[in-house]
């Protein structure tokens, strides 16, 4: 029996891809996954998952025969570094460039990569700065 941390208060439970190449994604969210040091939680024949990431099959129970559409996320990084071996590790792993890692000016300090997936997923890596030991969050105004 597996068991998993559930983390109470994020926005997200859980994200599902429903993929063409399950052998392919693997590659993919290994390198990248890896890179950012999340290691993969589990997998099956047609599945494999890490933290709140599920990846499966289109032949897959959970996929009830579809693929999911075009989507963009972003896992966030520890580190500048982080970004930059997400970025070369996707590259080498069947992702293609979407993005090389820098500054965005999405707020001050936003430090990103872009790759998409070999579905077509815009999958980002991001470091928003060093934590401020005195609160959890950052308030970004629009």
């Amino acid at each position: 029996m597996e068991t998993n941390l559930l983390h109470r208060g994020r926005l997200i439970d859980h994200l599902q891809l429903v993929v063409r190449d399950i052998a392919a994604s693997k590659r993919f969210y290994s390198a990248v996954l890896g890179a950012l040091d999340i290691p993969l939680g589990g997998e099956g024949e047609d599945y494999f998952w890490a933290d709140e990431l599920f990846v499966s099959s289109v032949s897959s129970r959970a996929a009830a025969g579809a693929l999911t559409g075009r989507m963009h996320f972003a896992f966030q990084a520890t580190s500048h570094e982080a970004i930059e071996r997400f970025h070369a590790a996707g590259l080498e792993h069947g992702g293609r460039d979407n993005g090389a890692p820098g500054i965005r000016p999405y707020h001050p300090g936003y430090y990103a990569a872009f790759l998409l997936d070999p579905d077509g997923n815009n999958v980002e890596a991001v470091f928003h700065g060093p934590a401020n030991r005195s609160a959890e969050s950052i308030v970004v105004k629009f």
